[in-house]
């Protein structure tokens, strides 16, 4: 495959991030054959931010205000929330996270990540994990990002019936069913 002229490239980049604002520069240069760095000075041109101010500036937009646990508890961040409907965490696994002998990341991270996310999207001041089933389904490993999404599949008075699913560049690597208890009883008619 040729590479394309800068201006043809540019604008292709600026569709690329347009459509998906999460896209690391990293996988820009991989995906256009290039160094991260040219990818870097295309967007300096642009004036598109960095990945981590587009995934703030998204997050803004889309943000409901998380009612269940303080923000700065979630584990991950949070870069869309739709209370009692669905959730989107980020995770990029650094040294805390891993075991230093073979640097894979500790279970108990993605559990953390997936579980905090059912309990941010719950629309009440109150939200506690009463049951949880999990199926881990592949490593996670230094440098890569967990994208977790929660979805509230059911509702009744008191419960909420959450799914995690986590992926790393699209591949599923964790899923969790969680049942959470609600201080206040929910709008099952939603």
């Amino acid at each position: 495959m040729a590479r394309k002229n800068k201006k043809a490239r540019q604008e292709e980049l600026q569709s690329v991030i347009a459509s998906n604002p999460f896209i690391t520069d990293e996988a820009l240069a991989r995906s256009f054959q290039v160094s991260v760095q040219t990818v870097r000075l295309d967007r300096l041109e642009l004036s598109i931010p960095e990945h981590r101010e587009r995934i703030k500036h998204v997050a803004k937009e889309r943000l409901d205000e998380v009612k269940a646990l303080p923000i700065e508890e979630v584990i991950g961040e949070v870069i869309d929330l739709h209370l009692d409907h669905e959730a989107i965490s980020m995770l990029e696994i650094t040294e805390d996270h891993v075991f230093s002998r073979n640097g894979i990341a500790r279970g108990h991270y993605l559990f953390a990540q997936a579980n905090s996310l059912a309990v941010a999207v719950i629309n009440d001041e109150l939200a506690l994990t009463m049951r949880s089933s999990l199926e881990f389904n592949r490593q996670v490993l230094l440098g890569e990002r967990i994208i977790a999404k929660a979805v509230v599949t059911k509702k009744t008075e008191r419960k909420t019936y959450v799914t995690v699913t986590s992926r790393v560049q699209g591949e599923e690597v964790f899923q969790g069913e969680f049942v959470m208890y609600r201080s206040h009883a929910a709008s099952v008619s939603e």
